[in-house]
């Protein structure tokens, strides 16, 4: 075993949950060795179930992405395939194929591997900054202030186990609903729409990559509950199975993640045991700063 993976094997330290995204976001790059790619490993969160959080995977892959270009080219969009399920209790390896570098953008390939087998394919494009025509979509009106909604911890202080205990103190983000949390009830109200405010528990380094990659990890948490409360389930419906099959997201504007942003969800279609959600991200003060699509597999008994 190699010095670089058994310091990454180490159980991260729960008490203070930002430090956790941070460490997991600090992967080894063994001396800048590389064959055809450039390889990386990443730690895993231990995870109550036992698999990777995709977030998780999505943030390191860019990470590894970004420490193959240079400092001026900052990612603006991402697809991700999500291969296989990946085992929380191991190391992640990342190697990266560098596919293009132009004159402004830069395109990088990134695999992350578990055991010899990919678990997750990404394409990341990198640009160096650059003036142009510019719009935005506005952000909703009347959202309640998120000091003014409860969080995940008060509304599972109730529940005695282990996947309430992680969602309400082991995250990194504080994620508040903006409509009734569908955690444990079903929605009362089936509408195809959802939306929360997060930010991370404590505040992040300066490093606006680091907040860039810290958002891809948060993008991953609610995306497809708009799906679920379409279609009337929570996520303790029993003998409901749901994974997540790809991800897609662009960076519009300069973000910080230690500062609030509102996560506007819709699902435009659910057929064939899939179903469509994409997000908006905004600041508080109304800067669209990002966007997000994913399909997830959604089984439920018959």
């Amino acid at each position: 075993m190699t010095d670089a993976r058994a310091g990454l094997e180490h159980q991260v330290a729960l008490e203070d949950p930002t430090s956790t995204l941070i460490d997991l976001l600090s992967l080894a790059d063994f001396d800048g060795a590389r064959t055809a790619e450039d390889i990386f490993l990443g730690p895993s969160q231990k995870q109550p179930r036992h698999r990777v959080f995709g977030g998780q995977v999505l943030a390191q892959s860019l990470v590894a992405g970004m420490r193959t270009v240079e400092e001026d080219r900052t990612v603006h969009s991402m697809h991700g395939y999500f291969l296989r399920p990946g085992d929380a209790n191991q190391p992640i390896t990342f190697s990266v194929e560098r596919l293009r570098d132009g004159r402004s953008f830069s395109a990088r390939r990134v695999h992350a591997y578990q055991e010899g087998q990919p678990i997750l394919s990404m394409i990341a494009s990198f640009q160096t900054e650059a003036e142009g025509v510019e719009h935005q979509s506005a952000m909703p009106a009347g959202i309640p202030d998120p000091e003014s909604l409860p969080s995940t911890a008060e509304l599972l202080q109730k529940y005695d186990h282990p996947l309430a205990r992680h969602m309400s103190f082991e995250r990194p983000f504080d994620v508040r609903h903006v409509d009734p949390a569908i955690y444990v009830e079903a929605p009362k109200d089936r509408v195809a729409s959802n939306a929360v405010w997060m930010k991370t528990f404590g505040p992040m380094p300066d490093d606006p990559n680091l907040h860039l990659a810290a958002l891809a990890y948060a993008s991953d948490y609610t995306i497809l509950e708009s799906v679920l409360r379409k279609n009337g389930l929570s996520w303790m419906t029993p003998g409901m199975s749901v994974a997540s099959l790809d991800h897609a997201m662009w960076w519009h504007r300069p973000v910080r993640v230690d500062e609030w942003l509102l996560y506007v969800q819709e699902s435009p279609s659910a057929q064939g045991a899939r179903g469509l959600a994409t997000g908006k991200i905004f600041s508080r003060d109304g800067r669209h700063v990002a966007t997000v699509a994913q399909e997830g597999m959604l089984r439920i008994p018959s």
